[in-house]
């Protein structure tokens, strides 16, 4: 017989009992086992779940982890059963429970006794007392912290550290909406705080000495104004005062210091002012507009422009913009103009009636620091420069209320007589003449000059004898102006400044009439003209048709006007600095 047949026989036979030991462990292991269920009764009712203290059915919980469903399949629950370990029968087991192995959180759930806190019982068992127990614990915790004394910061960490998140206290003083200020006035009156006074604003030393630790490394920044802090109140870093030695030494080498700037000072004083005089006011000036060419000599440069073009003449211009300009027949005339400026200032130091000399070409902006160059080189008074870029000037005198334009270009001349302009074409003299520095000399021809050229139609058309007899008849009849008459009561109006302070033998102004008229027979009308006008001409010089350049020789004029180019070239041969004025009948015939 097998043993298996042993066994079933053994199993059926009705002999054969467990003791009553062995059934109670037997029993006490399948009410040990998950989801045992005793007896055939409680296999055919459904498992009782427990409550918590309210009596409520606690909701099953699932690891947030856990995608499962709530409700576990059959199989995985019979699956859980098979796999829970069994205790060996072989082995004694002891009266406890073996404890049960505990799945991860993220695969089990959380069951009600679990998931309530600590503490927990008391809250339901009696909430208020729970409640009020909170309440004191946070009420105990913020009194702590109020009277704990707030740690010490550095001054980087205040700086860097975030703003204060605003406290209750502070959020209760705010101001309420309208709505509300009636439980406000219920409520105790807000904790006030001492408000701040605003900070003054304070230099880098005098912030910095205040500091601790400080005055030491920034003793330099103070102000010798600013007191010292006594050695009291000086870090341990900070040096020593400096002994009584070095004191007297530093003393000695202050006023030492002082006496030496003092007597720099009278030195200077001493000495005359180089400074640039200011220009007069353009409304109550004489403007002299002078051409570049007609202030200094630029006859090589204009050969360049004429010849080889003009990108050739600018390119030499830079180059040579270093290379001071040689001066052209008006130097001589700006110089003595200079030379009255002075000795008006001298007299009458906030004097505004002055000559004030422009430069006005049609250069371009690039030439114009050579022009300074030379202009500085020379110390010449020119402040006011006019560089219209290859366009003519004309458009610009009026605008400068220009009195005189000089220029040695004869079209621009034309054009500025046309506009009303007194205007005249330079022509250079010999350069070895000897000027004179202190006086201002201007001389001028009569007809179609100072006057109007009416004269000259009569004779020109008539002949002398008719222009002799017209004079005549009309002798006590003024002449009417010419183009240069302006400039003449100019020159006479200054000088009567001068005769005002006594000073008519050393007047620096001195002018003159050179005419070919004769004295006999049409000099009288001529005279009486310039005294209607109230004008004074210092010497008047009747040639009767004689040549005027010996005469000019003599006088040695700075400029001489006239508008006869044969007197022009004339004088030009003796050396003479002659101005060509366009105007009148006498250029028809010249032409």
């Amino acid at each position: 017989m097998s043993q298996t047949s042993v066994k079933q026989k053994k199993k059926n036979d009705p002999g054969t009992r467990y003791s009553k030991e062995s059934i109670d462990s037997e029993k006490r292991r399948e009410s040990e086992k998950p989801g045992s269920r005793v007896g055939s009764q409680e296999s055919q009712e459904s498992p009782v779940q427990k409550t918590n203290s309210r009596g409520q059915l606690p909701q099953q919980q699932w690891s947030r982890t856990s995608g499962s469903p709530p409700d576990r399949p059959a199989a995985e629950e019979s699956k859980s059963k098979n796999n829970s370990p069994k205790p060996s029968p072989l082995v004694p087991t002891a009266p406890t429970s073996t404890p049960a192995i505990t799945p991860p959180l993220d695969s089990r759930s959380l069951t009600a006794s679990e998931f309530d806190p600590p503490g927990r019982g008391k809250m339901y068992d009696n909430p208020e007392a729970w409640a009020q127990g909170i309440v004191r614990d946070v009420r105990e915790s913020r009194e702590s912290r109020d009277s704990r004394p707030p740690p010490r910061e550095s001054r980087e960490s205040r700086d860097t550290r975030p703003p204060p998140r605003e406290s209750r206290e502070s959020r209760d003083t705010r101001q309420p909406p309208r709505e509300c200020r009636e439980s406000r006035d219920t409520r105790p009156p807000p904790r006030e705080y001492p408000g701040t006074q605003p900070t003054e604003w304070r230099a880098y030393g005098q912030r910095h000495a205040q500091g601790p630790g400080s005055i030491s490394l920034d003793q330099d920044c103070l102000s010798e104004l600013q007191p010292r802090p006594p050695r009291s109140h000086m870090s341990c870093g900070a040096e020593p005062p400096p002994p009584p030695a070095e004191t007297e030494q530093e003393a000695e080498e202050e006023e030492t210091e002082e006496a030496y700037w003092s007597s720099v000072k009278k030195l200077y004083e001493k000495i005359p002012s180089c400074a640039r005089p200011r220009p007069p006011k353009p409304k109550h000036a004489i403007t002299i507009a002078v051409s570049s060419r007609a202030l200094f000599n630029m006859v090589d440069d204009r050969r360049i422009y004429e010849q080889e073009g003009l990108e050739k003449y600018m390119e030499y211009q830079l180059t040579n913009e270093n290379v001071v300009l040689s001066p052209g027949p008006a130097f001589r005339f700006v110089k003595a103009l200079h030379h009255v400026n002075a000795r008006l200032r001298d007299l009458y130091p906030n004097e505004q009636d002055l000559f004030d000399v422009v430069l006005m070409t049609n250069n371009h902006a690039q030439v114009g620091v050579r022009l300074i160059n030379s202009v500085n080189h020379y110390g010449l008074f020119i402040d006011r420069f006019c560089l219209t870029g290859g366009k003519s000037p004309i458009g610009y005198l009026k605008a400068y209320l220009t009195n005189l334009y000089l220029s040695a270009d004869s079209e621009k001349v034309q054009e500025a007589i046309q506009e009303g302009i007194a205007s005249a074409t330079m022509f250079d003299g010999a350069r070895d003449m000897a000027y004179c520095d202190t006086q201002l000399r201007v001389a001028f021809d009569g007809d179609a000059v100072l006057f109007s050229d009416e004269s000259e139609h009569i004779a020109k058309e008539h002949g002398l004898d008719k222009f002799f007899q017209h004079e005549s008849m009309f002798e006590n009849k003024p002449l009417a102006q010419g183009p240069l008459k302006g400039f003449l009561e100019d020159l006479g109006r200054l000088q009567k400044k001068f005769y005002a302070k006594d000073e008519r033998l050393l007047c620096p102004i001195r002018t003159y009439l050179v005419t070919a008229r004769s004295a006999a027979s049409s000099g009288a009308r001529v005279l009486k003209t310039l005294r209607r006008w109230g004008l004074e001409i210092d010497e008047a010089l009747f040639l009767a048709g004689a040549p005027k350049g010996p005469i000019l020789v003599k006088i040695r004029p700075h400029i001489f006007f006239d508008d006869h180019m044969f007197h022009i070239e004339g004088a030009q041969k003796f050396g003479t600095i002659t101005a060509h004025v366009p105007y009148g009948i006498s250029q028809k015939y010249t032409g």
